[in-house]
């Protein structure tokens, strides 16, 4: 199936099949009510819990969430050891749920720098829903665009290094199986919240082609309406990938 192929409902129209969201804003949404940051971090994890459940209602192939950057790690230490504990006990509370809903989990990233309790979380989620065939909820922890590139060129230049691969055979078919969501549909729609409008090293290589949608809702707002707001919006699009929309006759 191509990536210009997109579905349908009757609902909303023409329908990503692959949605990655920059969940912006849990930092703001505290200061504004007068509380810590983490407890926007907090407010953020139903937000994830109402998209996935809107994703899956949609029949979504893959939803791509931007949980923390490799960047992220200059922040306050505090904030950085509450968030590495939200993390594990989003990954506790959430795992038998995803998995009852036939949902796969990846995490993609360095995960190697997060402590082996994280990790082993990490894995046992992953193993429990390998073999789900429903929406891929993909989680982006200690990931940066960035690093996905080099550590494909990486991978590709070890291949050339023991002669397996012939530097010509190198093409953007070829690199793009070493890069993170290799498996999955190309993202069709990039969603930020919370009123910026930049990628912040976030899938740099697999949005070359999608639709970019900003709203000024802060994550821990972004609910089924705004989702739908934005997939709305993205039926609207002409998508072109580089050609020039035919004359009509």
């Amino acid at each position: 199936m191509s990536s210009e192929k997109l579905l349908q409902t009757d609902e909303i129209g023409l329908k990503p099949r692959h949605v990655a969201i920059i969940m912006d804003g849990n930092g703001r949404w505290a200061k504004q009510r007068g509380k810590l940051r983490i407890s926007g971090h907090k407010a953020g994890v139903k937000s994830v819990r109402r998209a996935v459940s809107f994703a899956v209602s949609q029949k979504l192939e893959a939803l791509t969430l931007y949980a923390f950057s490799s960047e992220n790690w200059s922040r306050p230490q505090q904030e950085v050891s509450a968030l590495m504990e939200l993390f594990v006990w989003a990954l506790d509370s959430e795992v038998k749920s995803l998995h009852k809903h036939n949902v796969r989990l990846k995490i993609i990233g360095d995960i190697s720098r997060f402590n082996s309790r994280l990790q082993e979380r990490i894995r046992h989620a992953e193993e429990l829903t390998q073999q789900n065939n429903g929406l891929t909820l993909n989680i982006a922890a200690n990931y940066g665009g960035r690093w996905d590139i080099i550590h494909g060129v990486r991978q590709v230049a070890e291949q050339v290094k023991e002669g397996r691969l012939m530097p010509e055979q190198i093409d953007e078919t070829l690199f793009s199986r070493y890069l993170s969501l290799q498996e999955l549909a190309p993202v069709d729609l990039l969603i930020r919240t919370s009123g910026e409008h930049r990628i912040s090293n976030f899938l740099i290589w697999q949005i070359a082609y999608a639709e970019l949608y900003f709203t000024d809702v802060l994550w821990p707002d972004f609910d089924e309406q705004v989702f739908e707001g934005a997939l709305h919006a993205f039926a609207t699009r002409e998508r072109r990938f580089g050609g020039t929309v035919p004359e009509s006759a």
